[in-house]
């Protein structure tokens, strides 16, 4: 079973250092520190445990570290900064390893951009050595590219000509789009092996800036505090430390504190339940109260345990082909909480804590898999939890109550943070997602703000799918399940993927719609998977044989 959690003292592969506003994040990779046998991760090479540290560092330093300004990304290796993603592991892991340790290395990266973007903690990349591949996608990421001018340090996306893959960190699309580099040029650059280095590289606009070998140092560190000058975050406030999340992990079952996940392994089915918790903060607290609840406080703790049980789900449980969303507890608690962190969005954690929602919600997104949600007695999509409505592929709502059962009939609640908190990665907020055809159907919604809606009143609005009564509910919804379940898990994946992401193109959704297409394509390829694929000879010294039909 492969396991997200981690702790900065548990770290293999990273070093974290302070000094006032700026922080250090040392690449230094321990060769024999693998997820699986059959390979090391010589040379700053990374597989996903790697990721993992990573992924931690960059959610400690947004939530734990409120006085840092700027984090500076580097090696600990005197002559390489990072190899990319270790090819034994590519050439020796299942298809779906591959496809998932993409996916979540994409998702890192997103987080290290949207920390500098939307949490003002910027990253900037100190490239000293070679950046190949995956290493270079790691600088792309970063705000502020510097490289040493020695001769030696260089950045390459070597994938096409070693190894008759592309670049499954977004290298190419951050290229053209966010460094905007010439067309005829990243052609040149993607297809050559050595790379580009010195005065070339600043010109390619590949890097921003090289610096000879004495003077290094120097600039890195005064290129942080120029970019700490401009950062919002306080200088004084205290962290709150994301404290080891208590889980446990049964056969069938995973079981948080306020997330369930249930697998019906017959049916290939995980039910996911976000239960709200019995009391809220006192209406007249301020939210120095709800800070101090520490990572106690429900909006963060449910958000982490529905973090790591959908990359639980993703990475350990591929059989599972569809996910049900459902929710419990009282939604005037849940919208309780909503209104805290939507009105005080002013203060540091409170907008981390939005942001993080924000990440974890596109998880929901992006996951290859069927999602529904079912809006059942005793639920509580209110607020953040009503986004799930919004994420999924369909959902289903009862309209009334069950056959002999005291709930009262399900409702569904709006708040403000609905309409403009959570984007999509395609920028608009999955209720405009939603409505592209019907903008004048978004007003209305916001027009129920705070109002408990029933199904009728949902149904109307278009909130959800189907709203069947208790005669109809277990029929209609077994065979959803069972329909699902016959269909080709390849094309429920492209087709969900096609469909979820309507309206504006950015470079997020370019990313991922791009990475879906390319990797269930030529990561399958006898090119670069075949007994004679460039991924299985690397460094045997045997040439590829390949396949030279265009397709």
């Amino acid at each position: 079973m492969i396991e997200f959690q981690t702790t900065p003292g548990s770290y293999r592969h990273w070093r974290l250092s302070f000094e006032d506003s700026v922080a250090t994040l040392s690449m230094d990779v321990d060769p024999d520190s693998t997820l699986f046998e059959g390979y090391q991760l010589k040379l700053n090479s990374y597989d996903l445990g790697v990721d993992i540290e990573l992924y931690d560092a960059v959610q400690r330093l947004r939530f734990e570290h409120p006085e840092i300004k700027t984090v500076i990304l580097d090696s600990a290796l005197e002559k390489v900064f990072c190899a990319g993603a270790n090819i034994r592991m590519l050439g020796g892991a299942a298809h779906a390893h591959k496809v998932n340790f993409c996916k979540f290395t994409n998702e890192t990266r997103n987080a290290i951009e949207d920390a500098s973007e939307n949490s003002k903690q910027r990253y900037m990349c100190a490239i000293r050595g070679t950046a190949a591949g995956g290493g270079y996608e790691l600088a792309l990421a970063t705000d502020y590219i510097l490289m040493a001018d020695d001769g030696n340090s260089a950045v390459s996306l070597p994938e096409v000509p070693l190894l008759a893959v592309l670049p499954g960190t977004g290298g190419l699309t951050r290229v053209v789009d966010k460094r905007k580099v010439r067309r005829d040029r990243a052609d040149v650059f993607c297809t050559i092996e050595e790379g580009v280095r010195g005065p070339r590289a600043v010109d390619w606009r590949l890097v921003d800036e090289v610096v000879r070998g004495s003077k290094f140092d120097a600039a890195v560190q005064e290129r942080a505090l120029e970019m700490a000058a401009s950062s919002d975050r306080p200088a004084q406030a205290g962290g709150v430390e994301l404290t080891q999340l208590v889980k446990e992990v049964r056969e069938n079952s995973l079981h948080y504190e306020y997330v369930e996940v249930s697998i019906d392994r017959g049916s290939r089915v995980a039910t996911v339940i976000v239960r709200a918790p019995d009391s809220a903060v006192p209406a007249d607290s301020g939210v120095e109260e709800a800070v101090g609840q520490g990572a106690g406080f429900w909006p963060l703790a449910a958000c982490r345990q529905l973090d790591d049980a959908i990359l639980h789900l993703r990475f350990n449980e591929l059989e599972a082909g569809t996910l049900i969303f459902k929710t419990e507890g009282n939604a005037d608690i849940v919208q309780a909480y909503d209104d805290i962190i939507s009105n005080n969005q002013g203060h540091w954690l409170m907008r981390e804590i939005a942001l993080y929602w924000r990440r974890t919600l596109k998880r929901v997104d992006l996951t290859s898999r069927s999602t529904l949600a079912y809006v059942e007695p005793g639920s509580c999509f209110t607020g953040m939890l009503a986004e799930l409505l919004f994420s999924v592929d369909r959902s289903y709502m009862l309209d009334g109550q069950f056959e002999d059962e005291a709930l009262p009939a399900a409702t569904i609640r709006l708040t403000e943070s609905n309409f403009g908190s959570y984007p999509m990665s395609n920028g608009i907020t999955r209720l405009q997602t939603r409505f592209l055809g019907e903008p004048e159907t978004e007003d209305l919604c916001r027009a129920t703000i705070g109002k408990p809606l029933d199904a009728m009143a949902c149904d109307e609005l278009g909130l959800v799918t189907y709203i069947p009564d208790f005669i109809d509910w277990d029929d209609e919804t077994r065979l959803l399940i069972e329909e699902r379940a016959s269909f080709s898990a390849d094309c429920l994946t492209g087709m969900e993927a096609n469909l979820r992401f309507a309206g504006p193109e950015t470079m997020e959704t370019k990313i991922f719609g791009r990475l879906t297409a390319w990797q269930n394509w030529i990561f399958q390829r006898p090119n670069a998977v075949g007994a004679e694929g460039a991924l299985q000879l690397y460094g045997s010294g045997a040439r590829p044989n390949y396949d030279l039909k265009r397709v």
